[in-house]
């Protein structure tokens, strides 16, 4: 296991529309079969386009790819966790 290739270890799925692979984007979010990583899809939304703007933006970007990055950071931000604060 730990004479592997890094990249085969990393490698990881989080839904059909988002996968985190090491050697695309250094390893950030994207939409599958594409480089677009899901901040460049919520950085649009943040200049004012709407899920039927962004797949004209960037090809191989569906709306159904859109909906799923934006649940994909709704996920990650929606996560609670408690730290212990030691003084």
């Amino acid at each position: 296991m730990y004479n592997q290739p890094m990249k085969n270890q990393i490698t990881k799925k989080t839904s059909k529309e988002v996968v985190i692979k090491q050697e695309i984007r250094f390893g950030k979010p994207t939409i599958r079969n594409t480089r677009v990583a899901i901040s460049d899809i919520l950085n649009l939304f943040k200049a004012g386009y709407n899920i039927n703007d962004i797949p004209k933006q960037y090809p191989g970007v569906t709306s159904t790819a859109t909906i799923a990055a934006i649940d994909y950071a709704a996920n990650i931000l929606g996560k609670e966790e408690i730290l212990a604060i030691s003084q």
